[in-house]
């Protein structure tokens, strides 16, 4: 299906930020625009700052003087929706209320053209149920753009249940001719990115219940092992703790209370408090005047006394021998370990977590000087791991473990022993949720991986992270996560199951 031409008039209803910012890439694009608000003089504010924007980047030579000012001439600010009377795509970026946008469209139907295209920019309201009051409702896709629009490349189109696949199809040529990675979704809750984001928020804040360890340090174990640009708590004091637990809380309603999205506590009391974060001045941090951000929790440096041990068959233990050998650390090899070590240093036995706390994985090996690191995007280069020691481990077989990584140039930040420990079982999650919206047809695999690294700066699909891990760890992991809590959030996707039946990877 071909994209509209540019000859096509677009308009936006909408002149806040992701309004004007959806302006903008159109404009850019080629296509004239028009802007409209029921606010006094909204449009014409929007219309004067997205100029603005335009000449700032012919300033920095990243459109010519002309270009700039042919987009700039391309907008135009109307006052009422009669004045939308030929345009082929209404983008509406109205209040987030299903009323209203469903008032919106069905005035706009006895105004617009037969073949004109509705394009909701909604992030939580369901197209199905805003489609179900027009006359003709396979015109209404959702076009959701992520914030700030004219940097952001993800795109969801998500088709309702009676949007045309034309449409659907139109839609998506035409974001990928604006410079845009669209991907296609079914109208869910949340739709891709704010359904599958969820355990991002989720298992940190669960982690920060139990005591894991303090914000700051889960902020930079994500950060540092992870691969994440920022920590799920830094990230969540960025977006506003009223509009993340908001967002939350209607995913879990619209999944009829479904434990996997269960609201946390501690954001309830954070929004109760009014400390929604950056823009209230304290969050989970404290942006107030002369406050200083705590430091991530670090283990002191240890001498290391003990003779190294790596063992193969594990992509940890290959990246320590690397690390170890860069340092000039002596150390041996020995044969891959029927139980999964990876390395020995002073009696303590490594192993990376399976979803088991250490204290667990001891009582049940007999082996007390158990200690767990988390997993790492790579840990050829991570500079930061948390590490569990079981409760029976004595002291100076931990302190041995520590002194090994440290060794290997690593920081560690060590957590109670708590299941899973903070990447792995993050990851774990995202590839689940990831894994369930492809198995109930929300999205393509390819989908959902492109809409988390898009949308979210993840640093790999959750996808094709699983498949990195191994799917058959991944479903250990949440296989014990899941015997440990006693809980139903844990459960496992058929589609992962599928794949480690079939041995294959998520992505075939």
């Amino acid at each position: 299906m071909a994209a509209l031409s540019r000859d096509s008039v677009i308009a936006v209803v909408g002149t806040g930020a992701m309004g004007a910012g959806i302006a903008q890439v159109a404009a850019a694009a080629g296509h004239t625009v028009k802007l409209l608000d029921n606010r006094p003089d909204a449009a014409g504010r929007a219309v004067a700052g997205i100029r603005a924007q335009f000449a700032k980047m012919a300033e920095k030579g990243k459109l010519t003087a002309e270009a700039a000012g042919a987009a700039s001439a391309r907008l135009i600010p109307v006052a009422a929706l009669a004045d939308l009377a030929d345009c082929a795509l209404v983008v509406e970026a109205i209040v987030e209320n299903l009323e209203a946008k469903q008032q919106l469209y069905a005035d706009l139907e006895a105004i617009v053209g037969a073949d004109c295209l509705f394009g909701t920019n909604t992030s939580s309201i369901s197209v199905t149920a805003i489609g179900a009051a027009l006359k003709h409702p396979g015109r209404l896709a959702g076009l959701h753009f992520f914030n700030p629009a004219p940097l952001m490349a993800l795109v969801e189109i998500v088709s309702g249940l009676a949007t045309d696949a034309a449409a659907a199809e139109t839609l998506f040529a035409t974001a990928a001719a604006w410079g845009k990675t669209p991907v296609h979704a079914k109208s869910t809750p949340g739709f891709i990115v704010n359904r599958v984001a969820r355990p991002y928020y989720a298992e940190a804040l669960r982690l920060a219940q139990e005591g894991a360890a303090d914000t700051a340090t889960i902020d930079a174990v994500m950060r540092e092992a992870g691969g994440f640009r920022m920590g799920p708590f830094e990230l969540m004091d960025m977006i506003g703790h009223d509009v993340n637990f908001a967002v939350t809380n209607s995913v879990w309603r619209a999944f009829y209370h479904d434990q996997r999205f269960l609201p946390s506590l501690i954001q309830q009391e954070l929004v109760d408090a009014g400390f929604y974060g950056r823009k209230s001045g304290r969050g989970f941090y404290d942006y107030r005047e002369g406050a200083v951000k705590p430091a991530p929790q670090t283990e002191p440096a240890r001498p290391l006394l003990a003779k190294i041990v790596l063992f193969d068959g594990s992509t940890a233990a290959d990246a320590l021998a690397a690390r170890l050998a860069a340092a000039g650390i002596a150390f041996t090899r020995a044969a891959a370990a029927a139980d999964g070590r990876i390395a020995e240093a002073g009696g303590a036995i490594l192993y990376v977590t399976d979803g088991r706390s250490a204290t667990q994985r001891a009582a049940e090996s007999g082996l007390a000087a158990t200690v767990l690191i988390d997993l790492a995007l790579d840990y050829a280069s991570a500079p930061r791991l948390a590490i569990a020691a079981a409760e029976q481990c004595p002291p100076e077989a931990a302190d041995a473990a520590v002194a090994l990584l440290q060794a290997a140039g690593i920081n560690v930040s060590r957590f109670a022993d708590v299941p899973g420990l903070a990447v792995m079982r993050t990851v774990a999650m995202l590839a689940n949720e990831a894994a369930d919206a492809v198995n109930q047809g929300v999205c393509s695999a390819a989908g959902a991986d492109s809409a988390m690294r898009l949308g979210v700066n993840y640093p790999q699909g959750p996808l094709a992270w699983a498949d990195q891990v191994g799917v058959a760890t991944i479903r250990a992991v949440l296989a014990n996560l899941g015997a440990g809590y006693g809980e139903d959030r844990y459960r496992v996707s058929p589609l992962i199951r599928r794949a480690v039946f079939a041995q294959r990877n998520i992505h075939g």
